[in-house]
């Protein structure tokens, strides 16, 4: 792609995002989303593919379909009460509406079918972008309206989410269509909280973005797309692949790993709430998620290929370590302990 179009995209999103996190009007938010959602498509379909250019169309589709929606919920909103403030979305038609154009954006369960395929469709490059960067904007809409949302309707898309992100999840061969589902069940543990603690749902989404990050930049770095090339990837970086290791547990929620303080924070959250039954199911169904962050794991650091000659593994290559992946894995392991600043800042 031509670099010059490509900074025509680049500052296009950068400012389509602005635009909608900065807003209080309901049409200036909708006009960041749609430019947004046009910048985004050329990277999708920059390849000339056939399943990147169904990946752009779905995805036009898709994101067409919820700001209309969007622009419907505000518009109900600004008939019955006269107001287009975003933070005012009072009338409950509009709230329900909105949380759909939302979950339709964000690919929340029951509208998550399009994310898988249009992620398999594109780079694993504009795959980060539309996991972390895209999902910014809609997620601020969320924070916004929060108060007047319905939390029972949250809580169930955010179960159902976490359920089928695990396990529509556990038979797949494809890396990114793996890190999709598993980006579904990330965002069932953020619409649960949403309601009752909004800034613990924005501290999750950014600490899912830095290790979504670290794992798209390590696959990338690999040039692994699928399983099997991640299972040969240990005789030729076996670092990467042991850091690869850490952020898919990271991912999972496992502690010492950063990926443990949100999901800590949020039972604990949804236990001060009275909710203790929604946090042991939503617990229970990331377990699935788990079986297949492990699939992952095993299969990039434990399972061997078959040599026929034997040979030393070099720890030491000539290839620079590129320095976004070595900070961005390094805080998606690390974070755990400086949780006490964390929770002080919020």
């Amino acid at each position: 792609m031509n670099p010059q179009a490509k900074l025509i995209f680049a500052t296009s999103l950068l400012m389509g995002t602005t635009i909608t996190i900065s807003s209080n009007h309901w049409i200036l938010a909708w006009t960041g989303l749609e430019i947004n959602t046009l910048a985004i498509l050329p990277l999708i379909s920059k390849s000339h593919h056939p399943r990147a250019i169904e990946a752009a169309t779905k995805y036009f589709l898709v994101q067409a379909t919820a700001s209309a929606l969007v622009l419907f919920s505000s518009m109900t909103n600004a008939w019955h009460t006269g107001q287009w403030d975003i933070t005012q979305l009072t009338h409950p038609t509009s709230c329900l509406i909105l949380t759909s154009a939302i979950a339709m954006k964000l690919g929340l369960a029951p509208f998550h079918f399009w994310f898988p395929e249009v992620l398999q469709g594109s780079s694993l490059t504009t795959g980060l972008l539309l996991s972390t960067a895209m999902k910014f904007p809609p997620i601020t809409l969320l924070y916004m309206t929060s108060q007047s949302l319905n939390p029972a309707l949250l809580t169930t898309m955010a179960i159902l989410s976490a359920a089928l992100g695990g396990w529509m999840g556990l038979n797949q061969t494809q890396t990114r269509k793996i890190l999709a589902f598993s980006s579904i069940s990330h965002l069932g543990w953020m619409a649960i909280i949403i309601t009752y603690s909004p800034k613990l749902a924005l501290l999750n989404f950014y600490l899912y973005t830095l290790m979504t990050a670290a794992a798209f930049l390590t696959l990338n770095s690999m040039k692994v797309l699928k399983l099997s090339t991640l299972m040969t990837s240990w005789s030729k970086t076996p670092t990467l692949s042991a850091m690869l290791l850490l952020t898919l547990l990271s991912l999972a929620g496992l502690p010492p790993l950063t990926g443990f303080l949100p999901k800590w924070l949020i039972i604990e959250e949804l236990t001060k709430q009275e909710m203790a039954p929604t946090a042991t199911i939503i617990s229970l169904l990331s377990l699935l998620s788990l079986f297949f962050y492990l699939r992952l794991t095993y299969c990039s650091t434990i399972t061997l290929p078959p040599h026929t000659t034997n040979h030393m593994k070099r720890w030491h290559t000539n290839k620079p370590v590129n320095t976004s992946v070595a900070i961005l894995t390094t805080l998606s392991i690390m974070l755990l302990p400086i949780s006490p600043i964390i929770l002080t800042i919020m």
